[in-house]
C-alpha cells in the first residue's frame, strides 16, 4: 500500500483543459493607463508584466499581494516585494512600479491598487490585469464588480495547458487550482464579489467530474 496519489487519467487532463480554456479571457492586448500584476505562487506573471512594459503598453504597474499559505516560504518578504525584485533584474525601472504588499485576496488586489493609484496621483481610464492563466476570468469579474469606471483587459503569460503543468510540477495541485477557481467564477456574483460570467454547459460538466474525481483542496471551505 502506498498514499501516492494515484495517476492522472486522460479524462481528466481534458476536463481539465476545457477549464483551464475557459479562464481565459482571450482580450487583444493594446497600450492601457496602468498594469497590475497580481501576486501568487507563480514568478511568470512579474515576468510577463515586466515583459508588457518594455512593449510600452503601460507607463506604470503596480504589483500587489502579502502572502497566503501557498507563498509563504516562496516569497518570505510577500509577493508584491519579490514580484518587483524580479522586474527589476528585467530591466523595469524602479519609478515606473508601485508596490501594494498588504493584499490577501482577489477584491483586496484590485481595492488596495485602486488606492494606492489614487495617492500616488493616478486615476485610470484603463488597466491590464496580468494574472496566472487560469485566473484571468476571476481576475475581470472581481474587477469589473468592485472598479466598474474603469475598461479592464486581462492577460496571463502565453502557456500551453501541458507546458504549464510541467512548469509548477503538480498537476494534481494545478488542477485543484484550475476547479477551486471556477468555484469562485460561480460563487462570488451570489456573494457580491464578482459580476456574473456565463459557464458553457460543457465546462460545467468538466468541473463537475473533477470535483467527483477528488479535485477538491482548492474549494471553498476545504
Amino acid at each position: 500500500m502506498t498514499d501516492k496519489q494515484p495517476a492522472i487519467n486522460d479524462e481528466q487532463i481534458g476536463n481539465a483543459k476545457l477549464v483551464w480554456d475557459y479562464h481565459q479571457m482571450g482580450h487583444a492586448l493594446r497600450p492601457v493607463d496602468v498594469a497590475i500584476g497580481l501576486g501568487s505562487h507563480d514568478l511568470g506573471v512579474a515576468a510577463f508584466t515586466a515583459e508588457l512594459y518594455r512593449a510600452g503598453l503601460f507607463p506604470t504597474l503596480v504589483f500587489t499581494g502579502g502572502n497566503s499559505p501557498t507563498t509563504a516560504k516562496v516569497f518570505p518578504r510577500g509577493e508584491a516585494v519579490h514580484f518587483r525584485e524580479h522586474a527589476l533584474t528585467l530591466g523595469v525601472p524602479d519609478s515606473a512600479i508601485l508596490v501594494e504588499p498588504n493584499a490577501g485576496n482577489t477584491g483586496q488586489n484590485i481595492e488596495l491598487s485602486r488606492e494606492l493609484l489614487a495617492s500616488s496621483g493616478i486615476t485610470p481610464k484603463s488597466m491590464l490585469l496580468v494574472s496566472k492563466p487560469y485566473m484571468e476570468r476571476r481576475s475581470f469579474a472581481t474587477a469589473r464588480k468592485l472598479w466598474p469606471e474603469v475598461e479592464v483587459l486581462c492577460a496571463s503569460e502565453p502557456m500551453e495547458f501541458d507546458d504549464y503543468l510541467k512548469s509548477i510540477g503538480d498537476e494534481k495541485l494545478v488542477i485543484d487550482m484550475l476547479v477551486g477557481d471556477l468555484q469562485r467564477v460561480i460563487e462570488y456574483p451570489k456573494q457580491g464579489f464578482a459580476i456574473e460570467q456565463d459557464v458553457p454547459e460543457n465546462v460545467h460538466a468538466a468541473y463537475a467530474d473533477l470535483i467527483r474525481a477528488g479535485f477538491t483542496s482548492r474549494l471553498i471551505g476545504a
